[in-house]
């Protein structure tokens, strides 16, 4: 499935990062994209954190798109899993 944000922030100037990622070969990549109120993101695959300056709120609407219902076929990026621990 693919997956699409749609970015909303306050106040409406500010800008703010994501980041599309994926370590595994043989289609690894790493892009980051400055993003805007109101902007729409595709995310194909890989990892994708955002991140926004302090003092701004950051929202976004997710969406799923794709031919099968699966759901919850997401995992943590393993550099970063000891968040949780």
């Amino acid at each position: 499935m693919e997956e699409v944000y749609y970015f909303q922030v306050e106040p409406k100037q500010a800008r703010f990062h994501a980041r599309l990622h994926r370590s595994r070969r043989p289609a690894a990549f790493d892009y980051a994209y400055p993003v805007e109120h109101g902007d729409t993101v595709l995310i194909p695959r890989g990892y994708h954190p955002v991140v926004a300056c302090p003092g701004y709120s950051l929202n976004y609407t997710w969406v799923l798109a794709g031919e099968s219902r699966t759901y919850g076929a997401w995992k943590d990026d393993p550099k970063h899993s000891w968040i949780k621990s």
